[in-house]
């Protein structure tokens, strides 16, 4: 197999999760937009475990910033992520260093990052969250921070990246003995 077609397989093939977390991110915010009201619990799973509620977010995780100004709100959590994005892609495609799975979950996670950044850019209402999770009192929450398709995506993806470095770290100080 030549160079430019391994080169081309093991870094543009993981860029299939990407398109497909923020096409599936986009198109879900839109079924929740266009078929419940904001604030309003559309269907629910369980009786009460898992509920689909419209909400909106102009903060980031946990509405941490939400009573922020909107230049300020605009600096932190428009630009800022583009340019995280912008250096997480540029070192993506620069190293060489990456295993085919970390490739894969770093895909994930600037998808889920891309999801929700079109929200920032083109919905003045914040970020489309509508899973709700009853979570039972745990770590002080009755139930869940309300997410999404994208917020899922950064998450999965994020433990997933963790724990192949966790991993390969542990394999490469086991081979140096």
């Amino acid at each position: 197999m030549s160079k430019n077609l391994a080169f081309s397989r093991q870094k543009l093939l993981p860029l299939v999760l990407l398109f497909v977390v923020v096409v599936l991110d986009q198109l879900t915010k839109i079924a929740v937009i266009n078929t419940i009201a904001p604030g309003e619990i559309g269907f629910s799973f369980a009786g009460d475990f898992l509920r689909f509620i419209h909400v909106s977010n102009p903060g980031i995780a946990f509405s941490i910033g939400q009573g922020w100004s909107l230049g300020l709100r605009t600096a932190f959590f428009r630009f800022l992520p583009v340019l995280v994005l912008i250096f997480v892609m540029i070192f993506y495609f620069r190293t060489e260093d990456l295993t085919f799975l970390q490739r894969w979950a770093i895909t994930g996670i600037v998808g889920g990052g891309f999801g929700n950044l079109i929200d920032r850019f083109f919905r003045s209402e914040g970020v489309v969250d509508f899973i709700d999770v009853k979570f039972y009192g745990l770590f002080g929450f009755e139930r869940w921070p309300t997410f999404n398709v994208a917020d899922s995506a950064v998450v999965v993806c994020g433990i997933l990246l963790t724990i192949t470095f966790l991993f390969q770290g542990k394999s490469k100080s086991g081979e140096q003995k």
